[in-house]
């Protein structure tokens, strides 16, 4: 039996599409922080394999709120892997700093610069030390058609403005979060105590926020006029890595998967908007 937890979310909303007879979680159904429910919930339900879409995610706002970001980051992904299942767990670019300007491999350095990243990379560690067998799978610039995403943003603010500003200094890659679904989905039955590990997935090319706006517009038919701007012109609470490109060979070479270019992603989505 399959468990997707933080199933509300843009990634497990994709997957509960994919996996129907997954048991599907959010924070209403189970708390993810409490040790004594996990084990009762995984048992109870004779849970196989937990997909983590579970996570504190509001970047800026974690610099404030480190407490709280740690107990979902950290303490959710342990109590999941101390659990028996074997875990799927989602991570993110943020644990690197960004300052490299090659693709990171999974075993590059990690440096989080904030606290989300930082304690995404500790529940990483968490669920290495604690699951038989476990896949962690960082990501980047996730959107969907489902939750507040940059694709939905920029599409509301052109349709209301007549230009917009847009950082162009920080490079990436978008991903559409049913091709990562469908990845997750492949990789399930292949899981193993051989393959246990960390692993990166995005959609492939490379692009900035602003090359991305822009795409978002034209594919749109939106009017709206985006201008590059370096992020000193909009500075946040917590940094952002300037670079966090991700090298996707270890993943294609253990699971056998292929991956849609960034704007095929993109497309799909917004005929689903």
């Amino acid at each position: 039996m399959f468990l997707i937890t933080g199933s509300n979310g843009q990634l497990g909303t994709e997957l509960s599409k994919l996996l129907p007879e997954a048991l599907l979680t959010d924070v209403a159904d189970l708390d993810i922080t409490d040790e004594a429910a996990v084990k009762a919930y995984v048992a109870a339900h004779k849970v196989d394999t937990v997909i983590n879409c579970a996570a504190y995610t509001a970047v800026d706002k974690a610099e404030d709120d480190e407490t709280l970001a740690a107990k979902i980051n950290i303490d959710g992904p342990r109590n999941l892997a101390k659990s028996g299942a074997k875990v799927v767990h989602i991570s993110t670019d943020y644990v690197f700093d960004g300052s490299g300007h090659k693709p990171y491999r999974p075993e590059d350095a990690a440096n989080p610069l904030s606290v989300y990243g930082r304690t995404k990379l500790a529940g990483e560690n968490e669920v290495l030390k604690y699951a038989k067998e476990a896949v962690i799978i960082r990501t980047a610039w996730l959107y969907s058609p489902y939750g507040n995403n940059f694709v939905k943003t920029m599409r509301r603010l052109g349709a209301e403005r007549e230009s917009l500003n847009v950082v162009a200094d920080q490079i990436g890659t978008p991903t559409y979060a049913a091709d990562l679904a469908a990845a997750i989905v492949r990789i399930l039955p292949q899981m193993n105590a051989a393959n246990k590990g960390v692993y990166h997935f995005t959609d492939e090319g490379v692009c900035s926020w602003y090359d991305f706006a822009r795409k978002i517009m034209e594919l749109s038919g939106l009017k709206c006029q985006v201008k590059p701007i370096p992020s000193s012109a909009y500075p946040t609470r917590a940094v952002r890595p300037f670079y966090s490109v991700l090298d996707k060979s270890k993943i294609k070479q253990t699971f056998g998967i292929e991956i849609e270019h960034w704007e095929e992603g993109l497309k799909q989505c917004l005929k689903q908007l």
